[in-house]
């Protein structure tokens, strides 16, 4: 089952990125990528693999992988984010990694989390994440289902 993979990287940490998806390109050409601006430009460009563009993050890119993650069309994040360097959309940031925390979205900040995240048994399982319950209103109908507890895999 190929897995909706959103790779994004700040600048300082974009080689790190390439390097780490060029490490485990036969694995990424298995899934659907979607990238921002530059990063998802990078991957497509020097690994020859097809990524679906967001905008740069600063113009928005990180809002608009927000909200395909809360329509449920995002499985997995890999997000090299530099924590040593202030970035102009920081707010724009934050609420990405809150909002894969709300919809209890995989997300890697560091090539250590992400090697663990690619080499998963559950990458290519039929897992159910757990959606939490926020209460009325609060889970629109996004095609994601709330089943099996954390960590589960469909038998």
């Amino acid at each position: 089952m190929p897995r909706r993979i959103a790779l994004v990287a700040h600048d300082n940490k974009k080689g790190d990125l390439l390097e780490w998806a060029r490490f485990n390109r036969e694995i990424l050409a298995a899934h659907r990528l979607y990238g921002t601006g530059t990063t998802g430009g990078l991957i497509r460009d020097e690994l020859g693999l097809p990524v679906t563009l967001f905008r740069s993050g600063p113009l928005g890119g990180d809002q608009q992988l927000g909200a395909r993650i809360t329509e449920g069309e995002i499985d997995l994040v890999l997000f090299f984010w530099d924590p040593l360097e202030p970035q102009p959309h920081d707010p724009d940031v934050r609420a990405l990694l809150r909002i894969a925390v709300v919809w209890n979205i995989p997300i890697a900040c560091n090539r250590a989390t992400a090697d663990y995240m690619i080499s998963s048994p559950l990458l290519n399982s039929d897992y159910d994440r757990v959606l939490p319950d926020y209460g009325a209103g609060a889970r629109a109908d996004t095609g994601v289902r709330r089943s099996r507890p954390v960590g589960r895999v469909a038998s």
